[in-house]
């Protein structure tokens, strides 16, 4: 009986793979590429014996994973028959016994290199296996500035894992969510899969905040109507004006995403009701002569102006000047019927495609070589100068990646009019050294539109631009504060380390003889301690400042064994040797952490088992998580934190579940209230924190400008929902505009 329940179950199962798998080929059949068929159905029976028998955790078969992700990049991404074989055979070298040599025997060297590329590698050359996942994402830059498509099937597997992340571990989802908005979600949008990166970045803050996510997603369903009715009145004059033109379109009203809104929300500190900008409407034509685009944007733009007030500051032509990621498109602001600011995004049929599917989807394997693809092939090269650099550090190499991620773009051009398109807050070093490392290195000032300005000066977009250089000048540390481009802050580090070998050298001689004469083992770890022991941020620092004179190892020198050594030795001895003594009277290592548990935060007689970060001040009832420190202690991050944000990308392993216990003690929370300034505002303020049951006034601050008032205080308080309560109350006094929590 349990046999034949058995066969049946396997029997069901199979047809649900071949179902998926016709499914797949339905889409790709109905494409525009040439039909690769048999090359993809052997791909398929390849991977599907490879990980017979296999299941995801959810429990069903493994191999719907790898056709899920090859569905992706067929549909959503519009790549052909190669990459959809790559995204089938993507997991078999890494979860299988079959090499890429295998691969390139069946299938061929280009997707044998593809699927080396998407496999994932074990260690890295920082010397800390817990940032193995920094490395992970540079061999997968690597091999993408050989092959785009290698970054595009393994944003499909993203994609994938994050809409199934539900069958994970609370921590394997803060780690794969925070990673995937750190450095996913930011790459998507930079390759142009805005969809793609809409996506990722809504699930990430859905299982990072799952409360808010639901909350914003009933305000939107609950405001649908009224958006859609707003949306007829503003959009019916329009229809008009384009039927007279004889103008073939499509227009929608494309409402911001949840995490978007989100964002706003925190950055403005303002309620759902007060996001008046929810929606965007986009206006898309059909045109056959590209030649013609142009023309159509504008005469749309001219009929939308003549009924509606413009915002001069806010109009984005990004037809002739298209952004790096080939996005092409004429926005907008005007005020609508409503009284509230309206964006309007004009695209033809082709700009949409782009703008949806990504520019990369189409470079070289659709459009072909030409203009195109050149602002892209100046993106990848700027990755590989990232790439090439040696730093040793984990965080110091996602950091300038997501410089160069995030980075907003203007235009500036030289004195002979060459196009320059630089980072938004951009300085005159940064356009030295876009130009050539040479001209960076010797760099002393700039002409800006003819006029002499320091280095440091912030260009915009339009201005002209001399860089004036000078042999005699030599690269300095304060230019690290005044670079804003991952291209320029990679060479610049270069040069610094350069000029800087030697005292490095002579830091780390010093460092070495210390430890020798202490019978100390210099690693990973001792190295982590010493530098944390000087509050420095990477070993580098530490051998610099070392071989500069700058900190000095000479007062904790052992003398007689490391047993009675004084200082810092006896901080780092017991990671360093082994042998701590328990006679010591050191506090006691903290208890081993079990990440794979949800750890609770408890405030006890002996004190608490966390520590808590004044990056983002967590209290209890704030959305948090937990970090293993060197100490093996719990280091307690509000999820929206930026810190958190790195160590989830970097360190991934150490990221633990967290839960507050109930808690008898109070904790610190800054509140800022603003408004209109008037006779007794004040008095009524402190009456209500006065009358307030379960908070503690520490101090309070307040300024005024003419009638504007910003009053700053700090409390103590046992939860969350005692500040939510506050600063509602305090909402009420007439006058008072805001009333929110600062954080940082």
């Amino acid at each position: 009986m349990t046999t034949d329940y058995t066969r049946s179950a396997l029997n069901e199962e199979a047809a649900i793979v071949d179902a998926e798998f016709k499914d797949l080929m339905a889409g790709y059949l109905s494409s525009n590429h040439r039909k690769k068929v048999e090359i993809i159905e052997r791909a398929f029976k390849f991977a599907r014996k490879a990980h017979a028998g296999v299941r995801r955790r959810s429990g069903e078969p493994y191999i719907l994973h790898p056709i899920a992700v090859a569905k992706i990049v067929s549909r959503e991404m519009g790549l052909g028959s190669t990459s959809i074989c790559a995204a089938l055979l993507h997991d078999v070298v890494e979860d299988t016994d079959y090499t890429v040599e295998d691969i390139e025997q069946q299938f061929g060297p280009k997707i044998a290199q593809l699927v080396s590329g998407l496999t994932k590698i074990s260690g890295g050359i920082f010397g800390d296996k817990a940032s193995a996942q920094a490395e992970n994402f540079r061999k997968l830059l690597l091999t993408m500035s050989e092959d785009i498509r290698v970054v595009l099937i393994k944003m499909a597997d993203r994609l994938h894992n994050m809409r199934t992340l539900g069958s994970m571990a609370v921590n394997k989802q803060y780690k794969i969510a925070g990673e995937t908005l750190y450095i996913y979600a930011p790459l998507a949008h930079r390759l142009g899969l805005y969809t793609i990166k809409t996506e990722l970045e809504d699930l990430s803050f859905k299982y990072e905040h799952p409360e808010a996510y639901a909350q914003i997603a009933r305000n939107i369903a609950d405001t649908e109507e009224h958006r859609l009715n707003v949306f007829r009145d503003f959009i019916s004059p329009v229809e008009e004006k384009l039927r007279e033109q004889g103008i073939t379109y499509e227009a929608k009203a494309r409402v911001k995403s949840v995490y978007s809104i989100w964002r706003k929300m925190e950055k403005k500190h303002v309620p759902f009701e007060e996001v008046y900008d929810l929606y965007a409407v986009r206006i898309i034509f059909d045109c056959d002569d590209r030649a013609d685009e142009k023309r159509l944007c504008w005469a749309i733009y001219g009929a939308i102006t003549d009924l509606y007030r413009l915002h001069p500051d806010r109009v984005r032509d990004w037809v002739v000047n298209p952004k790096a990621n080939g996005y092409q498109a004429l926005h907008l602001t005007v005020m609508g019927p409503d009284g509230n600011w309206v964006e309007v995004q004009i695209r033809s049929r082709r700009m949409d495609e782009i703008a949806e599917k990504g520019f990369a989807a189409h470079w070289k394997y659709k459009i072909g070589e030409g203009d195109e693809e050149s602002e892209l092939t100046v993106w990848l090269r700027t990755i590989k100068d990232i790439l090439d650099d040696p730093t040793p550090n984990a965080l110091d190499f996602l950091d300038t990646l997501k410089l160069n991620l995030f980075a907003s773009e203007i235009v500036v051009f030289t004195p002979k009019g060459e196009l320059i398109t630089l980072p938004n807050g951009a300085t005159v070093l940064d356009m030295a050294f876009e130009l050539h490392s040479q001209i960076g290195t010797h760099c002393i000032a700039g002409k800006v539109n003819h006029k002499l300005v320091p280095l440091s000066h912030k260009l915009q977009s339009g201005d002209q631009v001399e860089v004036l250089t000078s042999q005699s000048q030599k690269p300095k540390e304060e230019w690290l504060g005044i670079v804003t481009s991952a291209r320029a802050l990679t060479t610049l580090r270069q040069a610094l380390r350069r000029e800087q070998q030697p005292v490095i050298e002579e830091g780390k001689r010093i460092l070495r003889q210390y430890l020798e004469e202490g019978e100390v083992e210099l690693n990973n770890q001792v190295l982590t301690k010493v530098t944390g022991y000087f509050k420095l941020s990477n070993p580098e620092q530490l051998y610099l400042k070392l071989g500069r004179g700058e900190v000095t190892l000479d007062n904790y020198v052992l003398k007689d064994s490391p047993k009675t050594s004084p200082g810092l030795l006896k901080k780092i001895f017991r990671i360093g040797t082994g042998r701590r003594q328990e006679s010591e009277a050191e506090p006691t290592a903290a208890p081993p952490v079990d990440s794979k548990e949800v750890y609770m935060l408890r405030y006890g007689d002996s004190g608490r088992n966390f520590v808590l970060c004044d990056c983002c001040n967590p209290i209890p009832g704030d959305d948090v998580m937990g970090f293993i420190n060197d100490q093996g202690r719990v280091e307690v991050h509000a999820l929206s934190c930026p810190r958190a944000s790195v160590l989830k990308a970097g360190y991934g392993p150490r990221i633990v579940a967290t839960q507050w216990a109930l808690i008898d003690h109070t904790f610190p929370a800054r509140i800022l209230v603003k408004g209109i300034d008037r006779h007794g505002i004040l008095q009524e303020i402190t009456l209500l924190l006065a009358t307030t049951p379960d908070i503690d006034l520490r101090n309070l601050h307040v300024d005024t400008d003419n009638e504007v008032f910003n009053c700053q205080f700090t409390i103590l308080v046992r939860d969350n929902g005692a500040v939510s309560s506050l600063c509602s109350r305090m909402k009420k006094i007439k006058g008072v505009k805001s009333a929110v929590r600062v954080k940082d």
